[in-house]
């Protein structure tokens, strides 16, 4: 009885029911795209091969090795007419990459393998870990999300890319060893190089050991030689090929990967550049005409930083795509944070937040061209970070700022980061908005590498994306808990680093906010 008086109401729900929409499709990603990553199959059987020299960074990193050799006076006369003899005899045929790793190896006979991995180890901070693509790091990333099983191949010396394997995060590394005895250098190779067929068939020796399944594997290498590792898995992703390597990909279809992030900037780079600057002179004579004609240095400073900033973007061709700009004009004066790793962070920062703050810098940016005579207009704090006294007096100065309106623009690093990872925070910035009772707004920058490396000159063209926190209140932070408080900070800049751009806004409870 019961269930037919509950079967009419049934019917009655499933007449009166709306009808649903079709779930949308998703569109398949473009092949060699990380969204193409994001979207296929997941699992430590599917392995991620990535070639160093040319495909990981920009340049070789042999020529640094050998350099810097040179410079510590390590090569003498005959290895040096040795090198130079393999060098026209390769040119012309008559030497392979097995005579030139042969010859290494006789060099460094009786070398010590700890000493020369620390070499290695301080060349790859110094020289070469600026010149890592980031589009490369982020496809790593995006491997390892996925659990793939990332190996690097490479046929440089274990001295060359040990040191980046590990800051990189990539366990499985396939070299050209040699021989060593009692910590040394025997003068002998310890097997055949991985050159060619040689790095293929590493490959296939690794992936029968570990089980993968090279059918549904990446590789991406840029060497013409590079050809039969290619052929052996099934998603091929030929990254800044020489013309041999780009003309079999055409061949077969295989999608190219070019990225210019990194390495020597173009005659277009330069040219931009310098036009960029070139327009500074106009901006600030129309900047000081505002100025002069209100009586008032900040209203000059509100003519010049957006038009300033706008010019450099647009004559390098740098878009910026900002989620969460609610959050820049919603509690004005605040103090404005920002994670820092290149030299184009502030003008970043700058460009977003307009008009209407000042900020703090370290003491060496006062002798910038462009940032030193701005900031003095500004009265930014140029902070000597050797003299404790005179930093906190600088910090002061720049609080009083806030009583007039004006916000402030901070990196709470103190400095540029070397690595992926964000810094600890200074306590500076957290204390400026304590004493002035106004709130810190968190700016995270995901990709500012994209457009140049840390000690970058140039600009290079991309889009930089930035996601911007709602403001914090300080209203009830005590010194007591200030340490904890700045952690919580921090915490929100690596979730949402590590979750974009989410990461950070789930953190504070918030809901995932839609795209239009």
């Amino acid at each position: 009885m019961t269930a037919e008086l509950e079967k009419p109401a049934l019917v009655k729900k499933i007449l009166t029911a709306r009808p649903r929409k079709p779930a949308q499709a998703v569109k398949p990603a473009r092949p060699g795209s990380i969204e193409e990553i994001e979207q296929g199959p997941s699992g430590k059987s599917i392995a991620a091969v990535f070639d160093f020299d040319g495909t990981l960074i920009a340049g070789y990193s042999a020529l640094d090795m050998a350099q810097a050799r040179i410079m510590r006076g390590q090569v003498s006369a005959s290895e040096f007419l040795g090198l130079a003899n393999i060098a026209v005899r390769g040119a012309l045929g008559a030497a392979s990459f097995n005579d030139l790793i042969a010859f290494t190896a006789a060099n460094w006979k009786g070398r010590n393998e700890r000493e020369l991995m620390i070499e290695g180890e301080k060349l790859f901070k110094a020289r070469i870990v600026d010149r890592l693509f980031p589009e490369m790091k982020r496809r790593i990333d995006a491997h390892r999300a996925k659990g793939h099983t990332l190996i690097l191949a490479s046929s440089a010396t274990p001295f060359q890319v040990e040191p980046p394997a590990r800051y990189l995060g990539i366990e499985n590394v396939l070299c050209t060893r040699f021989e060593v005895v009692d910590g040394r250098m025997t003068g002998r190779p310890l097997a055949a190089p991985l050159w060619g067929e040689g790095k293929a068939n590493a490959v296939k020796t690794l992936a029968k050991k570990l089980r993968l399944d090279l059918t549904r594997s990446y590789a991406y290498a840029d060497g013409n030689e590079e050809v039969p590792l290619m052929k052996s898995v099934g998603n091929p992703r030929p990254t800044n090929p020489q013309s041999g390597l780009e003309g079999v990909a055409r061949a077969y279809n295989w999608p190219v990967l070019r990225f210019n992030s990194r390495g020597r900037p173009s005659l277009e780079t330069v040219g931009r550049t310098v036009a960029a600057l070139s327009a500074a002179g106009p901006i600030a004579a129309l900047a000081a005409a505002a100025g002069f004609l209100n009586n008032d240095v900040r209203a000059a400073m509100n003519v010049m930083t957006p038009a300033l900033t706008d010019v450099l973007h647009a004559f390098a061709g740098v878009k910026i795509n900002v989620d969460g700009e609610e959050h820049l004009w919603s509690h004005r004066p605040a103090v404005f944070i920002f994670n820092h790793r290149t030299n184009f962070d502030a003008l970043i920062v700058g460009k977003i937040v307009r008009v209407d703050f000042s900020g703090v810098a370290k003491k060496e940016l006062e002798r910038h061209p462009i940032m030193g005579p701005a900031g003095r207009l500004m009265k930014v704090a140029f902070i000597d970070r050797s003299d404790a006294k005179k930093s906190v007096e600088a910090l002061k100065q720049v609080t009083t700022l806030t009583r007039e309106g004006i916000s402030i623009v901070i990196a709470p690093e103190g400095t540029r980061a070397k690595t992926r990872e964000v810094l600890p925070f200074k306590k500076g910035a957290f204390r400026i908005a304590m004493t002035a009772g106004i709130p810190i707004v968190p700016i995270v920058i995901r990709n500012a590498d994209d457009i140049g490396s840390r000690d970058a000159f140039f600009m290079r063209p991309g889009t930089i994306e930035v996601t911007v926190l709602p403001p914090i209140s300080t209203h009830d932070w005590t010194l007591d808990d200030l340490e904890e408080r700045i952690e919580a900070v921090r915490d929100l800049y690596v979730a949402t680093l590590e979750d974009w751009p989410d990461g950070g806004r789930k953190l504070l409870g918030l809901k995932k906010k839609r795209k239009p």
